[in-house]
């Protein structure tokens, strides 16, 4: 890496180098081969302002990777292999203005990771293959009411289902989301799902049992009425 530029571009790297100038304000590290951020990775870079990591092979970002980052204004994460993000990752960003997700392999985004930057002025988005399913209805909804904050808004595309296959998420209505219907249970909900699952399953096979003893009664009374009548003519030996 050059020290005056701190500009580790294809350098062949697999991982963040520790010998940085504590005292940098840039660092380049893309078109390398870089595919897990650890904890605190650029904890001894308190005073950097810009990072890019475009054109790695980012598949995973720990949750405290950034810790230590509060002055940082630019993230570039384009053109990796990002599945999942979490507001964790961000919420130690609390100055970045730009943040760049573009090309990765992003099928949804929870808005609170952009919720999570209370300074973001411009969030990329596009080229990632977007499921427009009703999970990315919080998505949608925070895109369009924070619309002056996404560039390229045109460019972000669905790529699943088939049938919608390239058409723009911006474009969708709250009338296309008419039959998602958002249902949020508390814990103390699941907690009383899981307690009444098993006695109501108990109660259910007691319930089938003794209708079924009724149901086998029944049927023999009808083929033998005479054995409720007269018992003691038709007697079992």
């Amino acid at each position: 890496c050059t020290p005056a530029e701190a500009d580790c571009s294809e350098r062949g790297l697999r991982e963040v180098p520790w010998s940085l100038p504590t005292n940098i304000s840039s660092l380049r590290l893309g078109y390398n081969f870089i595919s897990v951020l650890g904890p605190r990775s650029f904890s001894s870079l308190p005073g950097l302002r810009l990072l890019s990591l475009a054109h790695n092979r980012l598949e995973l970002i720990h949750g405290r990777a950034m810790l230590g980052l509060g002055a940082l204004q630019e993230l570039d994460l384009s053109h990796n292999h990002l599945t999942v993000l979490t507001p964790e990752i961000f919420q130690p960003l609390t100055s970045l203005a730009a943040l760049n997700l573009a090309g990765n392999r992003l099928g949804e985004l929870d808005p609170a990771v952009p919720g999570a930057l209370p300074q973001l002025r411009a969030l990329l988005l596009q080229d990632n293959p977007w499921v427009c399913s009703c999970g990315i209805l919080p998505l949608w909804r925070w895109l369009s009411r924070n619309r002056e904050r996404v560039r390229e808004k045109s460019l972000l595309l669905c790529r699943v289902p088939e049938q919608l296959n390239n058409y723009p998420i911006m474009a969708f209505g709250e009338e296309s989301f008419r039959q998602c219907q958002e249902t949020s249970l508390s814990a103390q909900h699941y907690i009383t799902f899981l307690i009444i699952g098993p006695f109501s399953f108990i109660a259910s096979i007691f319930f089938c049992t003794f209708m079924g003893s009724l149901v086998v009664f029944y049927h023999s009374l009808r083929r033998d009425p005479h054995c409720w009548r007269r018992p003691r003519v038709c007697r079992v030996h």
